[in-house]
């Protein structure tokens, strides 16, 4: 009877996901579950279905321990498009609700509400051979095992494993049990364990740096950019690697391919040219055709690399990137706490991309005289670049090369575009909106504050600061209680790893933009709550949940990057910075032990341990620590913000102090501005002036 449930998940996988809502009307809601008392808006979507549908909980897993059923878990999140595909198929039907209802007790998950939950489970699907992605089905016996999976399932597949399910729980329960038992003890095992890293390995070379850098090249796409495979994620954290790789070693084809790839995404239609932002990935391999919707971790990264690359190469197509997103994020995910939102839906009345996609006959009527400059500038076709017609704008001819084409000039050809984008993005506001996920989460809140700080550093335009200094404040207002950080807006649940490292990494990336040690010492804070709460002594890695969280058949760990980075990757380059600016050797100590324990599966596999590569390729140079004391330190500071100079540390204050402890002992000795580069706790001569401080940093970056 397993091989029969095997056979149908084999036979039914599908793609992960993203998109829409397709769901009953509430007003006229026939069916009202427990999930109506919820404050996802993912698990409200579901609050009228037929499925008697519990949230997670003791009341779940005691009712099915009490009437001797499986646990359907089924996870989730708002933006998901197969989510919707699936409820709108299964979980809306009457017939095939009935028989969910006879045969298991039903749990809903909003995935973003609680990762913990989802990490261990989708680590099950992956143990029992079988892809991962959204909607997630897992089965499990009452006391939470897995023993079955799977994504997506038209309702025919749904209705027969339903009932293969039952047969095997009802008469091959004992065999099943045995199986679940082998599953939980393997999501159980340890990351250590299962990935060798109880022992401190070697320190990275510049020889392994390039052995990784090898690996990687065998698979980049020289047509399209990025890696060869669809679809294709923009995967910031890889690309950061590369462009901070490039420049520590002057490698210009690493560097020609990261910046050929970066246009290329700016390019293709995962860029919203409209109304700025992008998607989450395109489901081809040209960066063309996104799944719609945009999710806020997304943009966030997007941003710091974007201002990376133009502190490097000051290209003007990345400065309209930060703003065109910046803009969407101010103008569509802003709450008026200063919080952002977490999502918007791919879809619009029933349809994937409705809202974003455009006739023939409609960008004519828009653009009128220019319709051929903008046909050609945004890949307009009669037909449609895409299906039924529509188009999804896209550049395939960089700026300059078309204008000459066109005969124009630069600037005419960009106010003619400037032009219809206004007109264009005028005309979309009266269609109707995707749906909103308005949850505010800390961790993608921090993500896109990083992102907004690396923004100003590269332009030092009021845009960014004025926005950044809103959302920290609430970062700091409202999102810490009583000294704990919190997962969501409103809630009571503490933040998880992943949220703990992005907010400490926001607070030391803000400080290094405005230079206000109170959102330091916050960070210092917070981090100290990690080592006390989170820190697994023995491993040396930090655990994805507090002491104080539930308990859960596995505490894990997140050790891989992916299109967030790994917490602890994330954490320990927050340790090692935070180590430099508060002299604690303990802080360096820990970061080191992590990336040393971590170095040799770096060598292994590039693409999804690329943070930590970053991390590692830091901390395997000398760190210069760059510290501006005076009056003017302030009003000086700008010239090396907007530098790429990706290993520093950057201090600045107006009046002597000694805290943080790195400032202490230094003040003006010149008129307004000193300058002190400093290394190891040893000190260079003092300098007055930018240029040779400058000098000095490029050649030791």
């Amino acid at each position: 009877m397993l091989n029969r449930l095997s056979v149908l998940l084999v036979l039914t996988l599908v793609i992960s996901c993203q998109q829409k809502q397709s769901m009953t009307s509430q007003e006229n809601a026939k069916h009202t579950n427990r999930l109506i008392d919820a404050t996802s808006p993912y698990l409200l979507q579901h609050a009228h279905n037929p499925v008697d549908w519990y949230p997670w909980g003791d009341e779940a897993f005691a009712k099915a321990k009490e009437e001797n059923k499986p646990v359907l878990l089924s996870i989730g999140y708002s933006s998901c498009h197969w989510c919707h595909v699936m409820a709108h198929e299964s979980f809306e039907n009457e017939e095939i609700a009935a028989l969910m209802n006879e045969k298991f007790i039903n749990i809903k998950l909003d995935r973003e509400e609680r990762p913990d939950i989802d990490n261990i489970y989708m680590e099950a699907v992956q143990a029992m051979g079988l892809n991962g992605g959204w909607p997630l089905n897992v089965f499990l016996t009452p006391d939470q095992k897995p023993f079955y999976g799977g994504t997506y399932f038209p309702p025919e597949q749904w209705t027969k494993l339903i009932n293969a399910v039952d047969e095997a729980y009802t008469n091959n329960y004992d065999k099943l049990y045995e199986s679940a038992s082998k599953f939980a003890a393997s999501i159980q095992q340890s990351e250590s364990e299962k990935y060798g890293l109880s022992e401190v390995g070697k320190e990275l070379e510049k020889a392994d740096f390039d052995s990784l850098y090898d690996q990687l090249a065998k698979r980049f796409d020289s047509e399209w950019g990025g890696l060869k495979k669809a679809p294709k994620f923009p995967m910031p954290a890889l690309w950061n690697m590369l462009l901070t790789y490039s420049h520590a070693y002057d490698h210009q084809e690493a560097q020609s391919h990261l910046l050929f790839t970066l246009n290329k995404i700016a390019d293709g239609g995962i860029y919203d040219h409209i109304g700025g932002g992008f998607s989450r990935y395109s489901v081809d391999g040209e960066w063309h055709v996104p799944h719609f919707e945009k999710m806020l971790y997304d943009n966030g990264q997007l941003l710091s690399l974007y201002a990376q690359a133009y502190k490097l190469t000051k290209d003007e197509r990345y400065l309209e990137v930060i703003k065109g997103t910046t803009n969407w994020i101010s103008r569509e995910m802003l709450d008026e706490t200063g919080g952002f939102y977490s999502a918007l839906d791919a879809d619009s009345e029933g349809e994937e991309g409705k809202f974003y996609v455009w006739t023939f006959d409609e960008v004519k009527a828009l653009a009128g005289d220019d319709f051929s400059v903008i046909a050609e500038y945004f890949d307009i076709q009669q037909n449609g670049n895409w299906e039924h017609g529509k188009n999804v704008l896209r550049r395939l001819e960089r700026h300059q090369d078309l204008a000459n084409e066109l005969n124009l000039s630069s600037a005419d050809l960009q106010q003619k575009v400037t032009d219809f984008t206004a007109k264009a993005l005028e005309e979309r506001a009266k269609r109707v909106r995707p749906g909103l996920d308005s949850k505010i989460i800390s961790g993608w809140n921090g993500l896109t504050l990083s992102g907004l700080c690396d923004s100003y550093q590269a332009t030092q335009d009021p845009l960014f600061a004025d926005l950044a200094k809103k959302n920290a404040a609430f970062l700091k207002n409202e999102m810490i209680e009583n000294g704990r950080l919190l997962r969501i807006h409103g809630q009571s649940t503490q933040g998880y790893m992943e949220d703990y490292a992005a907010v400490i990494q926001a607070f030391t990336d803000y400080y290094e933009t405005f230079f206000d040690v109170s959102y330091l010492d916050l960070a210092r804070d917070l981090t100290n709550q990690t080592l006390e709460q989170f820190f697994d002594e023995k491993e040396h890695l930090f655990y994805f949940t507090g002491d104080q969280a539930e308990n859960l058949i596995a505490r894990k760990k997140e050790v891989f990057d992916n299109v967030i980075p790994a917490s602890n990757s994330i954490m320990a380059k927050n340790l090692y910075r935070l180590g430099l600016m508060y002299d604690n050797d303990e802080y360096k100590k820990t970061a080191l032990g992590m990336v040393l324990r971590v170095n040799k599966l770096i060598k292994q596999e590039a693409e999804y341990l690329s943070n930590w590569a970053a991390v590692s390729l830091m901390a395997s140079e000398d760190t210069p620590e760059v510290i501006l004391v005076g009056a003017k330190a302030l009003n000086r500071v700008s010239a090396l913000q907007s530098t790429y100079l990706p290993n520093k540390i950057l201090m600045a204050t107006e009046q002597q102090t000694d805290h943080p402890p790195l400032l202490e002992h230094k003040s003006d000795l010149g008129d307004g501005v000193t300058y002190f580069i400093c290394y190891n706790k040893v000190c260079k001569q003092p300098l007055f002036e930018i240029e040779p401080v400058l000098s000095q940093l490029q050649s030791s970056n």
